[in-house]
Order: C-alpha cells, then structure tokens, then sequence
C-alpha cells in the first residue's frame, strides 16, 4: 500500500497537473482505467443521483463504500469524494476512512461545505482531517473549500485562511471548486500545498492551468452529466427521427469487457 500511496501522491506535480477523471459507478471507473488514466476518483453528484438520492446531504455514506468495494479490483489508483466524512464526529470520519483505505483507497476528498449551504468551522473540517491522517497515515487527503460556491463575503480571503488551518492539520492538497481563473495563480503559489481546481468547460486547459501551478485537475461531475445529456440527446433525436450526431459509442461487447466476464 505505501508503494500506491507514494505513486499517487507522486502525479501531483504544479507545472504538469493531473488530470482526475471523476467516475460514479463501476463501468465508468473501468472505461477511465482502460483508456489510460493512471487515476480516477469518484463524483458525490454521480454516486448521489445514481442511487436516487440528493447531493451533499451526507446520505450517501454506504453507497460510497460500497462503490469503493466494486472497484478495489481495478487496475488504478482510486481516490474517493466524502463530501464531509458523512458525519459531525472527526473519530466518526476516521473510522469511515479507515474502512475506504482497507479497501485500497489512496486518497480522499474530504469538504467544508455543509448541507444548510454554510460553510463549518474551519477548525472542525482541520479535527476530521487530523484524525483521518491518525487513522490512515499515508493517506492523501485532499482538502476541499467550498468558499466561493457557498458565496461568502472575500472568498479568496477565506480559502486563505483555511488553506492555513488545513495545512496545519496535515492536508496533502487543496481545492477550489468555483475559484475565478484570476485566482488560481494566486492560490498555487500561496497556499502551500499541491492545488486542485475543476476543469470548466471553456475555461484554461491543462497546459494553462500547469503554468499557474495547479497540480491537479479534476472533472467532478462533468462526465457524468455529460453522459447524461448525450443520453437524452439521443432519445431526443430518436423520437424526433433525425440523425443524433453523437461521438463514437462503445459497443455491448465492449461494455461486457468492462465487468471482466462474459455476456449472459
């Protein structure tokens, strides 16, 4: 496990970021690792809707776990989104971690964000990542503020200071999900850890955001919606009876592969 643990934290580099895939249920991780990507986390939204349930709401703790099981098996280094540990508690989060990183789990996104759309204490988020580093030292532990989705006064200000009270308690990295393209290169030189930024559609690619010193980019929940809305566009150009236009599909075979059994 140390050996996975130190290859995963060894892509993140500030200059030539790694590109995360974010998957939300067995085919879509193993796709992701047969193409290449040397890592894949999971996406709360994708884990959420696909179980018919609500977003970072902290409801979804046993269908994380058990995503993280049915994907132990794949050839790839897996990090998996929290949201909040699932639980006030910090020894409650530890133990929850604990049990991801039986599992093989290299890393973890744990978030500030709760679900009254406030932002927790500073202080509780840096309790629950201090037990999870005691409960799983080489674990990485992807620090999240969710400052400028929450809309607070001086986002910038406030990832600041959490990027601080996180580092203190032994954050591994750092994310901004909202944060503006004209705060990146701020954050990445200042806060002292490996920075993770969302791909944005329209926004900086790779390239760019490496020269900022971003070390990772995640999708989040971009593939999954995007497989979404190809899904609805072509039920809609079916019944509409035009041509769908869609990217090259996988075929059932392909599909079946994916599982590593035959077909029925």
């Amino acid at each position: 496990m140390t050996d996975r643990y130190a290859a995963f934290r060894a892509l993140h580099r500030a200059g030539r970021p790694l590109l995360l895939p974010n998957a939300w249920d067995h085919a879509s991780a193993a796709a992701l690792a047969a193409r290449g990507h040397p890592a894949v986390g999971t996406t709360s939204l994708g884990v959420a809707a696909a179980a018919g349930r609500p977003d970072g709401t902290g409801v979804t703790r046993a269908e994380t776990l058990d995503l993280a099981r049915r994907l132990r098996g794949l050839p790839v280094l897996l990090t998996v989104d929290v949201e909040d540990g699932f639980d006030e508690d910090p020894a409650a989060v530890a133990r929850y971690v604990g049990e991801l990183a039986a599992l093989g789990v290299v890393g973890v996104n744990l978030e500030d964000g709760r679900p009254d759309g406030r932002l927790a204490p500073a202080s509780l988020t840096a309790a629950k990542i201090s037990a999870v580093r005691a409960a799983a030292p080489g674990l990485f532990v992807n620090a999240r503020t969710d400052a400028w989705w929450r809309g607070v006064p001086s986002p910038l200000a406030e990832a600041r200071r959490r990027a601080a009270v996180f580092r203190a308690a032994g954050a591994d990295g750092f994310f901004v999900p909202g944060a503006p393209d004209d705060a990146v290169g701020t954050l990445a030189s200042e806060v002292g850890l490996p920075l993770n930024v969302l791909l944005r559609p329209g926004g900086p690619d790779l390239a760019t955001l490496g020269r900022l010193g971003v070390a990772r980019v995640s999708t989040g929940s971009l593939l999954f919606r995007a497989a979404l809305g190809a899904a609805l566009h072509l039920a809609d150009a079916a019944r509409a009876g035009r041509e769908p236009g869609l990217p090259p599909t996988p075929g059932y075979a392909d599909v079946q592969a994916l599982a590593g059994r035959p077909g029925t």
